[in-house]
């Protein structure tokens, strides 16, 4: 099988890593001459192309399945509109009509406020951050496309993982953490990830489903069991600026469910609270 990948990044080279130790050819678009040198040393094809500007998106090959995983750059130049709306929009017009599987990587904040209650599926979106109007914006032009019948839609939970464990440095130093102390975190280990995006480019179309590992955690009791795993002092809280992005998650405060992944798609998470995942990644980094 071909997979053509847009966005191979944290989330999206684990992905191609196993395509590719499963036998199947990786493709992946990158912006950079560098990253794309890089891919080909891994045995991956690479196109330089940037889906902001569809004048470079030409002669896409035919693929079994497109991962579309592009994150937000805020220092290259377009609105986060521009790379997610209009990105997937460009990359679709761009596709041959016998294109397979299309996978996007949208986020549960598409939904808004809940006030501690739980979201799934057919909970009604209402972004309240330009993140989530944007992953929005990329679902419904997934919909409405002449490949959207071939779509599938995973809204993530925040990925964390090897290398991304947020405010490592202010637990070690006993600094302050800018943030809530309350309000629900909803996760998902960038592993349980990948086996989530494999199993759903093998699934029905027309699906969208809520990637977490369905056991959301308060702020501060996340950051307890990081401090514990580190033998550092107990982590303190100062409130962020209210105009903030980390304010404005806190504000969000849900709970994810995770059942559809697991009924439907029969993954197993490998780490499926934030105990199992923390202890994996901060264990093995002190030893």
């Amino acid at each position: 099988m071909l997979r053509l990948i847009f966005g191979c990044g944290y989330l999206g080279e684990r992905v191609a890593a196993r395509w590719h130790e499963g036998g199947d050819d990786i493709v992946v678009v990158t912006r950079s001459t560098e990253r794309a040198d890089g891919f080909k040393r891994q045995g991956y094809g690479a196109i330089v192309a940037d889906v902001s500007r569809p004048e470079t998106l030409t002669h896409l090959p035919t693929s079994d399945t497109v991962l579309f995983a592009v994150g937000y750059d805020r220092a290259g130049g377009q609105s986060i509109m521009d790379v997610y709306a209009s990105g997937v929009r460009n990359v679709l017009d761009a596709l041959p009509v016998d294109t397979g599987r299309f996978v996007y990587i949208s986020t549960t904040g598409v939904y808004g406020s809940a006030s501690g209650d739980w979201v799934d599926e057919q909970t009604p979106p209402d972004p309240q951050r330009d993140g989530g109007r944007a992953s929005l914006a990329a679902e419904k032009a997934l919909a409405a496309h002449r490949l959207g019948g071939r779509g599938v839609v995973l809204r993530l939970a925040g990925i964390y993982g090897p290398g991304r464990v947020p405010f490592l440095k202010e637990l070690r130093a006993g600094e302050p953490i800018p943030a809530p102390s309350t309000g629900y975190l909803n996760l998902i280990h960038v592993d349980d990830a990948a086996s989530v995006v494999v199993a759903a480019a093998e699934s029905g179309p027309r699906r969208v489903y809520c990637v977490s590992d369905g056991h959301p955690v308060e702020r501060g009791d996340f950051y307890r069991e990081v401090a514990r795993l580190l033998d550092a002092s107990p982590p303190r809280f100062v409130e962020p600026d209210p105009d903030s992005p980390r304010a404005a998650r806190a504000r969000a405060d849900r709970r994810v469910r995770n059942d559809k992944i697991l009924s439907e798609l029969r993954v197993t998470l490998a780490y499926p609270d934030y105990r199992a995942g923390l202890a994996a990644v901060l264990e093995t980094r002190n030893q």
